[in-house]
């Protein structure tokens, strides 16, 4: 027999074993339906009976849905009186066909039962030195959340798509609990894709478009795929498009994030604010779940179980954390990397403390040896620093490379992965320049503690220093430019944007250009600004037509908006339809060329067009108007039309229908309504009742300075400071400016100095009242602060040469 009739031979056995699955199948859904009938019970019926899920029991009905599970067909056959093994083999042979060919060989990842652990970035728990071989994991002890888990888990395996992400702090056992919830889909042939290399939103963004069916996309550490500046915001509309497009699934995303992460990505933003995170805001909405920090007492109990059972590990763990609960925190090493930070030796605590301080304003997780050693050093007190030994460097490193109890290590060393491309390719031209020496990574719970206990300290003079000396890649001089420059350390500021345009950030140039204009500085800000917009910058664009309209150039102006919208602007957009003349202009491009708007616009744009085209209208643009005409229908965020909606109703007197929409958008948990009921009760005479519902929408910046004035106003001057430092600590800076004011005013010098030096070092905020608050601090320190918090003398700006 030739080749040719084997391969023959082949495609028929694939076609009899296919046709006996189908086969298989359809019987097994007929006697279902059968049993269904005979017992005179509709679906619905039946999953009361059974306790399972409507959607669960009309799948395993219906045909062209996949194979239910064995679990489902097991409890149907009980409930309907049919044979339970006869249902389970036609099962058996059923699914054989989903599970061979569920992956066609062109998607990402590789079989669940291939991947270890550790590699996951599970926590080794184990006596291994953090080898992943030797480290072992502890027994699972199943908590609440285990069991959310569990259902997202079997509605995938039974075919429907499904995300969910775990929300909790450090070390609380979140990786695990995706790695446990797994399991199942293990046994049915599932594969598992943990996009990383060579960067976690990179690796993302390229392979998200060939996941095949059946599939885990692992986002552990979800902020590095939805955070990034970069592709956040695609990589959010990527996800979303894989979980609602049938024929890509079933696939099961699981991510793990930090709270104070998916506050800033669930947040609502101000009314007329920036809104960075609609996208990943849209796609986490009711797929989160909160993983608590410590184990309840059935959690305690169960691990005192395995404990009793031989599990040493979770024995060990309970003798130190059974009386707080922090099991996981301790397994982790949480407890231990603490103590060896707060027991350092001097040099190793300093390095540590520059560390904390270059993660928590964006200097990247990975630093430079030579940048810690010499950032470290005005960190140690006199006398520290006179007793430090010539080779204290080499000492504090080794020190902190010392793992916790076999586990994790402060401070360990890492390395960026080489990229791999074909051959003969060349690396891309914006790829920064490779630092030299060891690279080091600070401990996930000491960059917690750090963000925590750290957030509003000044680094130190030597920290500035190195990083201008010593870190290269852009966007982390970039973010430390900008963290200088919200909390008025105004020279650093500069100086760091300069050494970031060096290495070849764009973004910086812009801002440094606004920072010029700001100054007073139009020369030098038109300059930066004008490179930037030759290097593609929207932005930069915006700020050259502001000066052309400054300079009364409205011609130059409508010229520069138009190239900035044709880059895909909305921002652009709405500049120029914001005058009649720049309406026609407009008008007269979109008539020149067909398919406008563009095709490649998302959601927000085209609102941002629906919201910049009414306001033309207004006008009397009349293209405008049929612009708006055409884009009527596009899906507005509910709490944006919410707040247009409350507007519009209290303009036109129906404060009735207004306060319905107030009470549902509080009712769903929105700050910016609880913000408004409390000013309605506020200014009905009802402080205690308004009280409560400010405390409640305290991540809201208005709510949070209008809660401070009314502590204030009680004599409660501690109160208030608290309330203030408390929404400073999450961003919100404008209230304890606004306290700082009020003493000032009261004649109250020392106490107002100190609420302008913390406010300054907390950094400005986004809020309506921002810019006026801000004011208050340029105006005290023109020339900003210097790292230990006097104000810096007068000094003279720089303008960098034009980069290549």
């Amino acid at each position: 027999m030739n080749t040719g009739e084997h391969a023959m031979d082949r495609d028929e056995d694939v076609h009899d074993e296919q046709t006996d699955r189908i086969a298989a199948l359809t019987e097994l859904r007929r006697k279902l339906n059968d049993g269904l009938a005979r017992a005179r019970l509709n679906k619905a019926e039946l999953a009361g009976r059974v306790h399972l899920g409507r959607t669960t029991v009309s799948e395993a009905l219906l045909p062209d849905r996949p194979v239910p599970s064995a679990r489902t067909v097991a409890v149907l056959a009980h409930a309907l009186k049919l044979p339970v093994g006869e249902l389970l083999e036609l099962r058996r042979i059923a699914e054989a066909d989903e599970v061979s060919g569920a992956w066609d060989g062109s998607g990402p990842g590789r079989p669940i039962g291939e991947w270890e652990p550790h590699a996951l970035e599970i926590h080794p728990a184990g006596p291994g030195g953090g080898s992943p071989e030797l480290s072992a994991l502890p027994s699972y002890v199943r908590r609440k959340h285990d069991r959310y888990l569990d259902a997202a888990v079997q509605d995938a395996a039974q075919g429907s798509s499904r995300m969910t992400v775990l929300v909790g702090t450090s070390s609380t056992g979140k990786t695990r609990a995706c790695w446990e919830a797994v399991q199942p889909l293990a046994v049915l042939g599932w594969r598992l894709w943990h996009p990383f290399h060579p960067a976690p939103a990179e690796a993302a963004l390229e392979g998200l478009h060939r996941v095949q069916p059946r599939t885990v996309v692992w986002l552990n550490e979800a902020q590095r795929y939805l955070g990034d500046p970069q592709a956040g915001e695609r990589i959010a509309a990527a996800v979303h498009a894989l979980l609602i497009r049938p024929e890509r699934g079933p696939v099961l995303v699981l991510g793990t994030m930090w709270p104070e992460y998916a506050a800033q990505y669930t947040v609502q933003p101000a009314p007329h604010h920036p809104d960075p995170y609609s996208r990943a805001r849209e796609l986490l909405a009711g797929r989160t779940l909160a993983v608590p920090e410590t184990f309840d007492v059935p959690a305690l109990a169960a691990a005192a179980t395995f404990a009793k059972a031989g599990d040493r590990l979770l024995a060990d763990a309970l003798t130190r954390a059974e009386a707080e609960g922090r099991v996981t925190q301790d397994l982790a090493g949480a407890p231990e990397l603490l103590r060896r930070y707060q027991d350092a030796a001097p040099g190793a605590r300093a390095v540590m403390d520059a560390a904390m301080d270059a993660h928590r304003l964006g200097g990247g997780l990975r630093l430079p040896q030579e940048f810690l050693t010499d950032a470290a050093t005005d960190y140690l007190s006199d006398t520290n620093y006179d007793l430090l030994s010539p080779d204290w460097a080499e000492q504090a490193f080794a020190e902190l490379a010392r793992p916790v109890k076999g586990k994790q290590a402060p401070l360990r060393r890492t390395a960026l992965r080489p990229q791999r491309r074909p051959p003969g390719t060349l690396p891309p031209a914006s790829a920064p320049p490779a630092a030299a020496g060891l690279m080091l990574r600070l401990a996930d719970y000491l960059e917690q503690h750090g963000r925590t206990t750290r957030w509003s300290l000044c680094p130190k003079a030597s920290f500035w220093h190195a990083a201008h000396g010593h870190l290269t890649s852009p966007s982390d001089l970039d973010n430390l430019a900008q963290a200088a420059y919200v909390r008025h350390w105004l020279q650093w500021a500069h100086h760091l944007a300069i050494r970031a345009i060096d290495v070849g950030s764009i973004g910086a140039m812009g801002r440094l250009s606004e920072w010029r204009e700001e100054a007073g500085d139009q020369e030098g800000a038109e300059v930066l600004a004008g490179w930037a917009a030759d290097a593609g910058s929207t932005d930069a664009l915006r700020r050259l037509a502001e000066m052309r309209k400054v300079a009364g150039d409205w011609e130059g102006a409508v010229s520069v908006l138009r190239r900035a919208a044709d880059a895909g602007s909305v921002d652009a957009l709405r500049d120029l339809a914001r005058t009649q003349e720049a309406a026609e202009a407009l008008a007269q491009g979109a008539s020149d060329r067909d398919g406008w708007p563009p095709a490649s616009w998302d959601r927000r744009q085209l609102w941002g067009a629906e919201y910049l085209a009414r306001e033309a209208a207004e006008a009397g643009a009349m293209f405008a108007l049929s612009m708006a005409s055409a884009l009527k229908g596009i899906d507005v965020d509910e709490a944006e039309a919410l707040q247009r909606l409350v507007a519009s109703r209290e303009e036109t007197g129906d404060r009735e229908r207004a306060e319905n929409l107030v009470c549902r958008s509080a009712d769903a948990g929105s700050s910016w309504a609880l913000y408004v009921l409390a000013g309605w009760r506020e200014k009905a005479g009802d402080r205690d009742g308004a009280e409560p519902l400010y405390q409640r929408a305290a991540d809201y910046s208005f709510a949070a300075h209008r809660l401070a004035w009314l502590r204030e106003k009680a004599g409660d001057r501690d109160g208030a400071e608290t309330v203030a430092r408390r929404a400073a600590r999450v961003g919100h800076t404008d209230a304890l400016i606004l306290l700082a004011r009020n003493r000032e005013e009261a004649g109250d010098q020392e106490s107002a100095e100190l609420l302008y030096q913390r406010a300054a070092d907390a950094g400005k905020v986004q809020a309506r009242i921002g810019l006026r608050a801000w004011g208050l601090i340029k105006g005290r320190w023109p020339y900003g602060l210097d790292p230990d918090g006097t104000p810096t003398p007068r000094w003279k700006a720089s303008i960098p040469q034009r980069p290549r």
